[in-house]
């Protein structure tokens, strides 16, 4: 099951709020053109996209997903049945393993091309902790400058307040498991 961006989330939100779609795009540093298509579906916007609306918006990235379990405990999701996030501009792939309704902490498997542009992948800070675990694959971790090479079994954690990104210098796909708190998706 693929993840797809509702814009039209988007734009009720956006109402809600009093807000045009210039005070949108402005706040988000993303064109009018742009908010526009996402809100009417034209394009799926970038994960990075996706996170400055989400931040514009004053929101979380689960708001504008189809799923609602409402807030029910346990909560199962079956084999081939998690949401994913499809490969962005970082060759990035996210599958949720956990419910992207607000919950207190997320997991999510997070797969990674080689990153042909390193020095183009930009960091990001938000609030929160994060910790990941390498599964497959060689994975560099950026945290304030600063890189970690993870290799199956290795974990690392961090506070997200810190600029950090993920990088893979090898052909081979990289897998990391990563919990984080509070959730981004």
């Amino acid at each position: 099951m693929t993840a797809k961006f509702s814009g039209r989330k988007i734009r009720v939100m956006r109402k809600n709020l009093g807000m045009s779609i210039k005070e949108l795009a402005e706040k988000s540093q993303l064109s009018t053109g742009l908010i526009s298509q996402i809100e009417r579906d034209m394009v799926s916007p970038s994960v990075n996209a996706m996170a400055r609306i989400v931040a514009a918006l004053d929101t979380s990235m689960g708001e504008f997903f189809d799923e609602d379990f409402t807030k029910e405990s346990p909560v199962l999701i079956q084999k081939d049945t998690h949401k994913i996030i499809d490969w962005d501009e970082a060759q990035r792939q996210y599958v949720m393993m956990s419910p992207t309704d607000n919950r207190q902490v997320e997991l999510a498997l997070v797969r990674l091309k080689k990153t042909i542009s390193p020095e183009e992948i930009p960091s990001r800070s938000h609030e929160g902790e994060e910790c990941g675990y390498c599964l497959s694959g060689t994975l560099t971790v950026v945290v304030e400058d600063k890189e970690y090479t993870l290799h199956p079994g290795d974990s690392i954690y961090f506070e997200s307040t810190k600029p950090h990104k993920y990088l893979n210098y090898e052909d081979e796909l990289s897998e990391s498991l990563w919990a984080m708190t509070p959730p981004s998706y």
